[in-house]
């Protein structure tokens, strides 16, 4: 697919340094050399400028917040890359700062809204909810607030060892955690989740979850199963949830999605079939929908069918298919 890496989250090329991770200085000569930023998260919300909400704001390495502080969840930094000016850019979490009325506030929910200041940072910066913000950034900021939510998502998950129970420690700039006991690494986890643009002639496949805002669909999903192909993955997961049996099935383009650790492949399916019978514990509802009522829908003037929310590959996929551009 030509447009594959013009999805959110993709196509920055950032430069991950990773022959930078295992230096035992690598924190030490950051501070010191004064080439090195970091952005900053909040139980996943990244920093970014107030109002605007289009720009991670990048803290010198001896900002007050960063270097000396007891709000910091993590002890050691990550490393997230390099920019084209030769910059380290790291990653801090403050999660265990607790702002005023944070505790009434729906935090990282599909719809949160609120924003947080802290005190000892710029007036003008606020953390934010990532998938409120995700197409305001530009490609290196959504890049990189990704990949940061995602290595602290997983570090917040998997702080003991998996083989022999022990607490484990973070190494290689944030990431690997290594086991102080029976010595065994462990890496960062990725689940793999395809995601289908399901056609019947000019119809395609849409689903609802429970909770989701009113009158919002979006195409099937589901996790990829030891074992399985993609494709099978994608003709499995559309009969348990739909109903719908999938024949040919191609690869069209991939969005690492940090909510907490996914990375979504979308894909084509041709179905053999239209009557739905859904799985009441898998989704809400099912539906074909004409690509007259989609078009109708992305322009806000259908009576009841809201879109995928934009940003979301499954919007991505919609849009391309619209415009005869999946190839």
């Amino acid at each position: 697919m030509r447009h594959a890496e013009t999805v959110t989250f993709g196509g920055s090329g950032l430069d991950r340094a990773a022959e930078l991770r295992g230096r035992a200085d690598l924190w030490d000569r950051a501070r010191q050399d004064g080439a090195a930023c970091s952005i900053l998260l909040w139980r996943g919300k990244p920093l970014v400028r107030a109002g605007t909400l289009d720009r991670l704001v990048r803290l010198p390495m001896d900002h007050p917040v960063i270097s000396g502080g007891d709000d910091i969840h993590a002890k050691d930094p990550i490393l997230l890359g390099r920019d084209e000016t030769g910059t380290l850019i790291f990653a801090h979490d403050i999660s265990g700062w607790t702002p005023a009325g944070a505790e009434d506030a729906p935090l990282n929910t599909f719809l949160d809204a609120s924003e947080q200041q802290h005190p000892d940072l710029p007036q003008d910066a606020v953390f934010a909810e990532l998938r409120r913000i995700m197409t305001h950034l530009d490609v290196r900021d959504a890049e990189l607030s990704a990949t940061a939510k995602a290595l602290y998502s997983w570090h917040a998950s998997h702080g003991f060892c998996a083989c022999c129970g022990t607490a484990s420690e973070i190494c290689q700039a944030g990431w690997q955690r290594f086991c102080p006991a029976c010595g065994a690494g462990h890496f960062p986890r990725t689940d793999p989740v395809v995601i289908m643009l399901i056609l019947r002639g000019n119809s395609v496949l849409m689903g609802r979850s429970p909770g989701w805002p009113e009158g919002m669909y979006s195409l099937l999903a589901g996790f990829v199963e030891p074992g399985e192909t993609i494709e099978a993955a994608v003709r499995r997961e559309v009969y348990e949830e739909a109903g719908v049996r999938v024949g040919a099935v191609r690869y069209l383009a991939s969005q690492p999605w940090a909510f907490p650790t996914s990375l979504m492949m979308g894909c084509e399916g041709i179905a053999l079939s239209d009557e739905i019978t859904i799985d009441p514990v898998e989704i809400e509802d099912a539906v074909w929908v004409t690509r007259e009522e989609i078009a109708q829908a992305f322009a806000g003037e259908h009576p009841r069918l809201a879109p995928a929310r934009k940003g979301a590959i499954a919007q991505f996929l919609l849009r391309n298919w619209l415009a005869d551009t999946l190839d």
